[in-house]
């Protein structure tokens, strides 16, 4: 008979998702994107924010959870944790995004937002689907620790089922907290607006 599994030491933790480290940085994604780069950021507030106790959206906006070891929905903060050795596949959270169920009449670029940790370094593939539009900030990511992995979808179709994935290829434990998705931050340089 094998040992029993350590408990995961969530339950114990407070999660801080501003402390989280953001794999791009908001000049990153104004580099990206077509509106330019500078150092005055302004904000936009999400479109959408999915979590465990709240996995669909407005329309066919929804979360899919692919062989997660365990959904803590009466934690705090509720997770879906993820573990190779428990499963017989790779573990993934996967997002759908349609535009048009927000009241969104325009093609746009949006950022969806994986709010996710890991307990050791952990390997995940980034990818996605934009329909006529395109992605940025795709491919395998090496995280260790709080993280906020960034998926750009330029000049999405608002009738355009869009999804975002992460998926793991190798390592340790991780979590997945939420996915919010939000359009880009209005990004001003500063220097060109006062010589």
């Amino acid at each position: 008979m094998g040992k029993a599994p350590k408990p995961f030491p969530l339950d114990e933790e407070t999660i801080e998702f501003p402390s989280f480290k953001a794999e791009l940085s908001e000049i990153d994604i104004a580099k990206l994107t077509p509106r330019g780069t500078g150092i005055v950021v302004i904000p936009f507030g999400p479109i959408d924010s999915l979590s465990p106790s709240k996995m669909v959206g407005r329309g066919e906006t929804n979360i899919t959870l692919i062989w997660p070891s365990i959904v803590q929905t009466d934690a705090n903060p509720q997770y879906a944790r993820f573990e190779m050795a428990e499963t017989p596949q790779h573990g993934a959270v996967s997002t759908h995004f349609v535009p048009n169920a927000y009241g969104i009449t325009s093609p746009a670029t949006y950022i969806m937002e994986f709010n996710i940790q890991s307990y050791g370094a952990s390997t995940l593939t980034l990818s996605g689907y934009a329909g006529s539009g395109t992605l940025s900030n795709t491919g395998s990511k090496t995280i260790n620790g709080p993280v906020t992995l960034q998926l750009v979808m330029h000049n999405v179709n608002p009738n355009q089922v869009t999804w975002g994935l992460i998926q793991q290829t190798a390592g340790a434990p991780w979590v997945w907290y939420s996915t919010g998705i939000r359009y880009p931050y209005i990004v001003i340089n500063a220097t060109a607006l006062h010589p």
